[in-house]
């Protein structure tokens, strides 16, 4: 059975990686603004779910993913700008936050559809770590302006669910997801 991912996202590609070792990849072209008074989680399960049907067709399994960081009802995507990324980033200081991903498989069989919500706590950012970390190239391709596994690793203190699912692609639910639609995994 052949696979798509529909994302262009390089994290997602490298840790579908691990589970799959023969996939194609294609960019999704939807509409990723949040509706009105939608939550957070069923935000990423409705974008999840959109981008897995764009790549739907027979004989073939897509899966879909995306990931957002809530601080309590609020979206936080990627950011438009430096002022917007330093916003997020004094928001996200000293506090707790929810980073929700969801992944979605649809085939032949229908669609299904898992999210995932995991806690993650941030240290005190001084202005000047907020700066330094703005001029690198990790805060602007990522909801919450910042990227787990890479420099900002070192703002978390405490985490609470899916590491691989904060980084873009909860590998223990798409793994499952995979297996029910008959798409072979890694150590199956």
């Amino acid at each position: 059975m052949r696979l798509l991912l529909a994302s262009s996202s390089p994290r997602r590609r490298a840790l579908l990686s691990l589970l799959v070792s023969d996939f194609e990849s294609l960019a999704p072209d939807i509409d990723e603004r949040p509706r009105t008074l939608e939550s957070p989680a069923d935000y990423v399960a409705r974008l999840a779910s959109e981008k897995a049907k764009t790549g739907a067709a027979d004989q073939r399994v897509s899966l879909g993913s995306d990931t957002t960081v809530a601080m309590g009802h609020e979206i936080l995507g990627k950011p438009r700008d430096s002022q917007d990324a330093a916003a997020m980033l004094r928001a996200l200081s000293g506090n707790t936050h929810e980073v929700h991903t969801a992944v979605a498989v649809a085939y032949t069989g229908g669609i299904k559809t898992e999210t995932c919500t995991t806690s993650v706590r941030f240290t005190e950012l001084s202005e000047a770590a907020i700066q330094q970390y703005l001029l690198t190239d990790e805060p602007w391709d990522k909801a919450g302006a910042y990227g787990i596994q890479g420099y900002a690793g070192a703002f978390v203190s405490q985490i609470k669910g899916s590491y691989s699912a904060v980084v873009g692609l909860p590998l223990c639910e798409t793994r499952a997801l995979l297996i029910e639609a008959g798409v072979p995994v890694r150590h199956g």
